[in-house]
């Protein structure tokens, strides 16, 4: 078996869509699974004649998981199993507010108000979000866009190195993502924006992917972050790190960003899509 994942995080910030979107990417999906079952569950699964690519247990109910007792599993699972790691999931704290006031579901950590549940939450899983491997933050995306995240960090899994990189497209106008690693501004580059013939488009057409590559301001700065990721990445790898993200920002994330995101992901061979976050803004 190629990977374990314990997914878990705060209530609301999308649990739920990141098991649907494993499991069509093949994975064996578990929810809300005891955590003193989970280790001898996934020596199950691994030795099932069933090839997976990848187990996921979906841990939740907040409000009566210790986060040393998930840390003790998860150590366990990684001793047992070398991709062996968590997801976090999280979101803004209005964000979550937001989506349990269009429910009728209650907050699982009991508290006098919602927004004392969600605080109370957040301080119980800080342990847990300080030890994960993988942060992502849902706050900006929508369900769509969660689940083009999760297939494009998780397709392919057993082809993939021990450290995984993904590439960020965003716009600085609404927000630098909160669960990436090392960030790039490219707002210096001119805007395609303010042509007329461009404006419609987005750096994955030809025409504004040119217009922004054939500057010599870009090439030069395509040289510096490709010379630093090229030397960078080896050295995360060695420490141990499992997930680098690497985002890439221009003013509204439908142009530079973009065509500069796409053809760091070409210079480095990277085998994974680039997610464009505000290009359908």
């Amino acid at each position: 078996m190629s990977e374990v994942l314990l997914v878990t995080g705060m209530s609301g910030a999308g649990r739920s869509t990141v098991a649907s979107a494993l499991e069509d990417l093949g994975w064996f999906v578990i929810d809300n699974l005891p955590l003193e079952l989970v280790v001898r569950v996934g020596e199950l699964a691994s030795a099932g004649s069933h090839e997976y690519a990848g187990v996921a247990f979906i841990v939740g109910r907040s409000g009566g998981l210790q986060p040393d007792a998930l840390l003790e599993v998860e150590q366990e699972l990684r001793h047992r199993h070398e991709g062996a790691t968590i997801l976090f999931l999280d979101a803004p704290d209005d964000v979550l507010i937001h989506r349990f006031e269009g429910t009728r579901r209650r907050h699982p950590f009991d508290a006098a108000t919602l927004a004392d549940s969600i605080a109370g939450e957040r301080e119980l899983l800080t342990p847990i979000r300080d030890a994960a491997a993988l942060v992502i933050d849902t706050g900006s995306i929508n369900t769509n866009q969660l689940r083009r995240r999760i297939v494009e960090t998780f397709t392919d899994a057993s082809a993939m190195e021990s450290l995984r990189v993904s590439l960020v497209s965003f716009g600085y106008s609404y927000g630098i993502p909160r669960d990436v690693d090392i960030v790039f501004d490219c707002r210096f580059l001119p805007n395609p924006h303010w042509i007329d013939e461009l404006r419609p488009l987005t750096g994955l057409d030809e025409p504004v992917a040119r217009y922004v590559l054939d500057q010599e301001p870009a090439q030069h700065f395509l040289a510096d972050v490709v010379g630093m990721l090229e030397w960078q990445i080896p050295a995360f790898a060695k420490e141990g790190k499992s997930y680098l993200s690497i985002a890439i920002g221009c003013t509204g994330g439908r142009h530079r960003s973009v065509a500069i995101a796409e053809e760091v992901r070409r210079r480095l061979d990277l085998d994974t899509a680039v997610f464009h976050r505000d290009i359908a803004r």
